[in-house]
């Protein structure tokens, strides 16, 4: 379920919750379900439960879990993260659009390349 790559620059814990918000955002790990516990998690990935926990802690700050005193951590309603995993997103693209003005990049090459990507993947908008 969750693979490190231990050649990437980034924590370890940052990588865990990296790979958990892809499993919450593409519906992996549904709204209500149980995280999988800190001890067993930090067994099967040969590491230390440290680890696993400051990677919760920032999964559960980010909003994308919560926990419950005694039970463990759930992932959470999906309206507690996905806007502001949207607004995180619109800053990059805006950034990337500020960059490729100023390398000359043309509108009517991004309106292309976005309607290309909607286009491939089905969707109109």
């Amino acid at each position: 379920m969750i693979v490190i790559d231990y050649q990437d620059r980034r924590p370890l814990y940052e990588q865990i919750a990296q790979r958990f918000q892809e499993l919450i955002l593409r519906g992996v790990l549904e709204e209500g379900s149980q995280m999988p516990s800190v001890r067993k998690l930090a067994v099967d990935l040969s590491m230390n439960p440290n680890t696993i926990q400051r990677a919760f802690g920032l999964l559960e700050q980010q909003g994308y879990i919560y926990a419950v005193k005694g039970r463990g951590n759930f992932v959470s309603a999906k309206g507690n993260y996905l806007g502001q995993k949207q607004q995180e997103l619109l800053g990059r693209l805006d950034d990337l659009l500020e960059e490729g003005y100023h390398l000359g990049v043309e509108r009517k090459t991004w309106e292309e390349r976005i309607s290309s990507f909607y286009e491939k993947k089905g969707g109109s908008e």
